[in-house]
C-alpha cells in the first residue's frame, strides 16, 4: 500500500473558539475578550484559542502529505459537534483511524475515504477527523496521480476540467470599519461578513444593523474602483429572529427593508433566525424565501444554523429552504461530502456556497479551493482567520496558482490531441 507510517502534530487553528450561547445571553466584551461565565459545556472560558490538529500520511517514497483536523468557531451550538480535544483526537486517530490508513488503495480518492472513514462501533468518526484525514487523502491521490487534487475530484465525480474563477467573501471580524475598507480596496467579491453576533451590534429593532449596511454600501462608493459593485452579504446570527421575533412574515418584511436601504446592490442574509431544529429551520425559511421572491427583492437567505451535515444540506436543498446553502466543511466532514454537497444544490438549482470557519487552517482552505473550483461552486469563503489580508491572500493565490496549472493542462491535451 502507499501510505507506510502516520504521524501527528498539534496545532493552532488561525482564530478563536467561543461559546456562542453565552454572546447571546449578553455576554460583555472587554477588548478582545468576553467577560463572563461560558455555558456550552467544554468551554473554560468564553472564548479560549482555536487547536488543531495535523495528520501527516507517510508514502513509500518518503513524501509526508497533511492534513488538518478542527472544529468550528461556534463549536456546540446550532445543532454542531463539541469543542475540539486535541488530545481525545489523537488518541482516536492512533489507535482507530491510523490502522486504517496503512491498508487502503489511496490512489481511488472516494473509495479510500469510504473505507478509512468508516464507522466505529456503530457511530460517524468525529467529523474533525473525517475533515484532516480526507484533506490528506486527497494530497496522496494527487501525488500518486500527479495531478492537482481539483483533478482527483474531476476524475472521481466525472466533471469536466473547470475554468472559472469561483467569487471570494471575506469576513471582517470585530474590526469591521477597517477591514471592509480593506476588502474594498482588494475588490473582494463577496463582503464584510460584518459578525453580528450580539444585540448591541443589532441595535434596538436592527437600527444599528441597518446603519452599517448602509455605511458599507456607501463606502464601496467612496474608495471602490470605478465599476466596483460586491455582492454583500451579512451573517447577523439569528439577531433578526431574536429582536424582530420568529414570524416569517416580519423576518421578511424586515429583510425587505434592509435591501431598499442600499438599491442596486444584491443583498444576502445570513442566518436571519433559528427555529430550534433542522425542520423549523427547513418550514420557516421556506416561508421567508416565499415572501421575498414573490416580491421580487434582491435579497437573499443563506442558511447556516441547523444545516451541517450533508443529509442536513440535501434537505435544505430538496425543499428550496435558502437561495444559498454554507457548506460549512469541517461541520460536513469529509472533503468528499463538500464536494457531494456543491453538486446536491446545483442539482436542486440552489446557490453552494463553500464556507468554513475562521479557525481553520492554511492546509485546509487550500484543500477547500480545490473543492470549490472542480465543482465549481457559487462563492466560497476567504479563510483561515479574521484579518482579511491573510485569508484572501491564501485562498485567491491557490485558486489563481490552480486555474494557471489547469489552463497549461488543458493546452497541453489540445496540442497532444
Amino acid at each position: 500500500m502507499q501510505i507506510k507510517d502516520v504521524v501527528l502534530a498539534p496545532g493552532n487553528g488561525a482564530f478563536f473558539y467561543d461559546d456562542q450561547e453565552a454572546i447571546r445571553l449578553g455576554a460583555i466584551q472587554d477588548s478582545f475578550i468576553y467577560a463572563g461565565a461560558p455555558t456550552t459545556p467544554g468551554f473554560e472560558a468564553i472564548r479560549i484559542p482555536a487547536s488543531s490538529l495535523s495528520v501527516g500520511l507517510v508514502l513509500r517514497d518518503d513524501t509526508v502529505v497533511w492534513g488538518d483536523m478542527m472544529n468550528v468557531q461556534y463549536s456546540g451550538a446550532g445543532g454542531r459537534g463539541p469543542l475540539f480535544d486535541t488530545n481525545r483526537m489523537s488518541n482516536f486517530t492512533s489507535s482507530v483511524v491510523a490502522p486504517r490508513l496503512l491498508d487502503v488503495d489511496a490512489s481511488r480518492y472516494l473509495e479510500a475515504c469510504t473505507k478509512v472513514l468508516e464507522p466505529h462501533e456503530h457511530k460517524r468518526l468525529p467529523l474533525a477527523i473525517e475533515y484532516g484525514v480526507s484533506q490528506a487523502l486527497l494530497r496522496v491521490a494527487a501525488h500518486i496521480h500527479r495531478r492537482t487534487m481539483a483533478e482527483i475530484i474531476c476524475a472521481e465525480f466525472d466533471l469536466p476540467l473547470p475554468t472559472f474563477r469561483i467569487p471570494i467573501y471575506c469576513q471582517s471580524g470585530d474590526a469591521r470599519e477597517i477591514n471592509v475598507d480593506k476588502m474594498i480596496l482588494k475588490a473582494v467579491d463577496v463582503l464584510p461578513h460584518g459578525l453580528i453576533n450580539s444585540r448591541q451590534k443589532f441595535g434596538v429593532g436592527g437600527q444599528t444593523f441597518m446603519e452599517f449596511v448602509k455605511w458599507v454600501a456607501a463606502r464601496t462608493r467612496e474608495i471602490g474602483r470605478p465599476g466596483y459593485k460586491p455582492v454583500l452579504h451579512f451573517d447577523v446570527y439569528g439577531w433578526i429572529g431574536q429582536e424582530i421575533g420568529l414570524e416569517p412574515q416580519s423576518i421578511a418584511d424586515f429583510i425587505c427593508k434592509v435591501a431598499d436601504t442600499v438599491p442596486g446592490f444584491t443583498i444576502n442574509i445570513e442566518s436571519p433566525a433559528d427555529f430550534g431544529s433542522t425542520q423549523a429551520q427547513i418550514e420557516n425559511y421556506a416561508k421567508i424565501i416565499s415572501i421575498l421572491d414573490s416580491r421580487g427583492s434582491s435579497a437573499r437567505i443563506v442558511v447556516d444554523e441547523r444545516c451541517n451535515t450533508l443529509e442536513d444540506i440535501r434537505l435544505f436543498a430538496e425543499a428550496r429552504s435558502a437561495h444559498l446553502i454554507q457548506i460549512k466543511t469541517p461541520d460536513v466532514g469529509s472533503l468528499a461530502d463538500t464536494a457531494r454537497a456543491v453538486l446536491l444544490c446545483k442539482e436542486n438549482k440552489v446557490g453552494a456556497y463553500v464556507g468554513g470557519s475562521c479557525t481553520e487552517t492554511d492546509l485546509s482552505a487550500q484543500a477547500s479551493v480545490h473543492i470549490s473550483v472542480a465543482t465549481q461552486a457559487d462563492m466560497m469563503l476567504a479563510k483561515p482567520g479574521m484579518g482579511v489580508d491573510e485569508a484572501f491572500s491564501i485562498v485567491g493565490n491557490e485558486q489563481n496558482r490552480l486555474l494557471a496549472m489547469l489552463d497549461r493542462r488543458r493546452a497541453h491535451n489540445e496540442n497532444v490531441g
